[in-house]
C-alpha cells in the first residue's frame, strides 16, 4: 500500500480570524476557499494556509498533510503510534476525513486529511 502527499500546509492558531485572514487576502493577494467563524482556509497559486482559533497554548504549531488515500495511511501508519496521542481517521464538518497525531517531542499536530468526495 501507498499514498500521494499531495500538500502540506501551516495551520496557523490566531486570536482574530477576521483580521489573520485580511493579512494574507489584503497584503499577500491569498483568495478564500471556505471561511466561517471558527476556520478559514486561503489559496495563493496552490498553496494553502489553514487559520483556526488559537487556543490556550497559542505557541502550538499545526500542520495539514493533504493526501489521496487516507486509508492507505492509516494502515501504514496505525500499528507505529504505540506511545503518541492520536486520533483514529474522522470526519469533520469542512468536507475532509482525518487522522490527527501529536508529532513526537514537539507541540505539533499534524492533521492528515483527505476530501471526502
Amino acid at each position: 500500500m501507498t499514498y500521494k502527499a499531495l500538500f502540506l500546509s501551516p495551520m496557523i492558531p490566531s486570536t482574530n480570524l477576521s483580521e489573520t485572514s485580511s493579512f494574507f487576502k489584503d497584503i499577500l493577494g491569498f483568495s478564500t476557499l471556505m471561511d466561517n467563524e471558527a476556520y478559514v482556509v486561503c489559496e495563493k497559486d496552490k498553496l494553502t494556509v489553514h487559520i483556526l482559533p488559537a487556543g490556550q497554548d497559542i505557541g502550538q504549531m499545526e500542520l495539514y498533510l493533504e493526501v489521496d488515500n487516507l486509508e492507505n495511511v492509516w494502515s501504514l501508519i496505525k500499528d507505529k503510534l504505540s506511545g503518541l496521542k492520536f486520533k483514529e481517521p474522522f470526519e469533520q464538518v469542512y468536507g475532509m476525513r482525518e487522522i490527527h497525531v501529536c508529532i513526537p517531542h514537539t507541540n505539533t499536530l499534524l492533521f492528515i486529511g483527505q476530501k471526502i468526495h
